[in-house]
């Protein structure tokens, strides 16, 4: 979005939305409450840390390798990778829910 198509939906000036956004100015709450209302993340916004939204885990040395083996694979070998880690994922499931396949 523009600044200038937000500063109209915050009822506020452009100037002053490129101020809050340049850190010269802090906004206040009535525009906080307008931004919230049209569905912006005022808790994002204030401290970077987002509402509602699981935080990602960083991936570990051993997932980071994974990644890395897929990307570089050819499509046959993505598809093997895919198959295999659903194949695996599958016999988690039956394991914890103590059914048994066929």
């Amino acid at each position: 979005m523009t600044q200038e198509a937000f500063a109209s939906f915050a009822s506020v000036a452009v100037q002053t939305q490129r101020s809050y956004e340049a850190g010269r100015r802090e906004p206040g709450a009535s525009y906080l409450v307008s931004i919230a209302a049209a569905g912006a993340d005022v808790s994002y916004i204030l401290t970077g840390v987002r509402t509602g939204v699981p935080q990602a885990q960083p991936l570990t040395r051993e997932e980071e390798c994974l990644l890395d083996n897929y990307r570089h694979s050819d499509e046959t070998g993505r598809a093997a990778m895919r198959a295999t880690g659903a194949a695996f994922a599958q016999s988690e499931l039956v394991k914890k829910s103590g059914r048994k396949v066929g």
